[in-house]
């Protein structure tokens, strides 16, 4: 009987408890970072409203890689595409995700020191703005339901990239590992190799070694 009561008040202090409160949006990143160390932005709280940014940096790492980064409940949505992305609609990207990043990441282009997380030269490869592309009448619900169920159709509208594009989760253990497809539309490209067809920044003009080297910016 002792038992029976105990474990009834257990149920009902576990009940009545407050629930823990979310991680911050930013947690991961800012852990990852040294920013008495690094130039990258430091990210305060997150940003409400949609403002439908996105940008794709080419990341010279351990690997060079890209990243794109899709704006979505105030902060950066981030995926890693080791390839960068296709213009090709048989063309399938891996991207992996990665944490969340704050919007000011939207204007970091420089390098990224020695011995940081990530440390190598990052350059703005193209940005723009994103919208909704799925059957949903709500554009936000649309894209919140189609990043949480693995399904999420965009359109983009950047200096580069432009279209129907998906982003399409695989059932895979391990940090979330998606795909990125272009849309059979009037952008798509056979065949096309859009990352060796721009090899500078969207921003400033600059090459990767330009941007490594410190070479002053050009703005555009």
């Amino acid at each position: 009987m002792a038992t029976e009561k105990s474990a009834k008040r257990t149920a009902r202090s576990a009940q009545s408890a407050p629930p823990a409160p979310p991680a911050p949006p930013l947690d991961e990143y800012q852990r990852k970072r040294d920013f008495a160390e690094t130039a990258e932005p430091r990210g305060g709280r997150a940003q409400r409203g949609v403002r439908w940014a996105f940008v794709i940096q080419k990341h010279a790492a351990s690997h060079l890689h890209y990243d794109l980064r899709l704006e979505l409940d105030g902060v950066m949505k981030s995926w890693a595409v080791p390839k960068g992305p296709s213009l090709d609609p048989a063309v399938k990207r891996l991207a992996m995700q990665v944490e969340d990043h704050p919007i000011e990441y939207n204007k970091f282009e420089g390098t990224i020191p020695a011995g940081q997380y990530g440390g190598g030269t990052v350059m703005l490869w193209d940005r723009g703005t994103f919208g909704y592309d799925g059957p949903l009448a709500d554009p936000v619900a649309g894209l919140r339901e189609g990043y949480a169920g693995g399904d999420l159709k965009i359109a983009l509208h950047g200096k580069r990239l432009r279209g129907s594009w998906a982003l399409v989760r695989m059932r895979r253990p391990g940090r979330p590992q998606w795909l990125l497809i272009k849309h059979r539309d009037e952008f798509a490209e056979a065949g096309s190799d859009v990352t060796a067809e721009w090899t500078t920044s969207v921003a400033t003009g600059r090459t990767m070694e330009e941007i490594a080297g410190g070479v002053r910016r050009r703005g555009r």
